[in-house]
């Protein structure tokens, strides 16, 4: 019981810190609702705001997870129903991706994409290295639920005459729905606060930009990191409410996928 309290206080700790920390800025509405365009670093909270950096993040990891869930699916479809010699090598690697540093898959995507490509940084850039990132996430989740999910089902479903992939689209997918949709939110998770990898590909911006195919797009990671390095006091604090404003947003996230996940359980 010691340790779990102990955990307890120290993330509800860091989240009261956060909070506290950036309550200057985050009572103010034209924080939630104003970009940064023409705003110093010196002037009054009443001017400027997150809200181009809140469109940016929604934007980016609503393409990432596009990507990177029907490839982590597929993945662990392949894992866990086909099998075989391909499906060790296939695991491996998702192992291996699973511990890549976030700089790398930046990097990937910074050489492959704009380099050789010659594409410009945008919010579609930065999508694809937060797919890169959560792929493996989803992927090896996935493959944990399609494991628990009990053989007996799929020999009822292969005595009726189903096939493979007949069973798999529905017995198997439809009886670990709720454990797939933890592993959207774990690969939401890891994807929504990534900076390191933005750093490289979207670019970082003052305006509202709701297009991911041109131009620089913010994001709150990138935002509360340039935020912190401009070494303003009044640029700090809207640093953390910005971080406050990402706990709120995977918070959400999160009881979104829980509560969707449950009432599809429920029909």
């Amino acid at each position: 019981m010691a340790a779990p309290a102990l955990i307890g206080l120290a993330l509800l700790s860091t989240v009261v810190s956060t909070v506290w920390k950036g309550l200057p800025a985050l009572s103010h509405l034209n924080f939630f609702t104003d970009d940064m365009a023409g705003v110093r670093a010196e002037d009054p909270f009443t001017r400027g705001g997150i809200a181009h950096a809140i469109l940016g993040t929604v934007i980016e990891v609503c393409i990432a997870v596009a990507i990177a869930m029907p490839l982590g699916l597929a993945t662990a479809v392949y894992i866990s129903e086909v099998g075989g010699k391909g499906a060790v090598l296939v695991r491996t690697v998702v192992e291996a991706m699973t511990a890549l540093p976030s700089i790398v898959a930046g990097l990937f995507i910074y050489s492959i994409w704009i380099v050789s490509l010659g594409m410009e940084t945008s919010g579609l850039a930065a999508s694809l290295a937060l797919a890169v990132m959560a792929l493996p996430i989803m992927a090896r989740a996935s493959e944990v639920v399609l494991r628990v999910v009990p053989n007996g089902l799929r020999e009822a479903s292969y005595a009726l005459g189903a096939g493979r992939w007949q069973t798999v689209w529905k017995v198997v997918l439809p009886t670990a729905r709720p454990g797939l949709a933890t592993a959207l939110i774990l690969g939401v998770a890891r994807a929504v606060g990534e900076t390191s990898p933005l750093l490289l590909t979207s670019g970082a911006s003052t305006f509202f930009n709701a297009d991911p195919l041109h131009d620089p797009m913010n994001s709150l990671p990138l935002f509360v990191y340039s935020a912190v390095t401009t070494g303003s006091p009044q640029m700090e604090q809207r640093a953390y409410a910005g971080a406050a404003v990402l706990l709120v947003v995977v918070l959400s996230l999160f009881l979104l996928a829980r509560v969707a996940a449950r009432g599809r359980k429920n029909r």
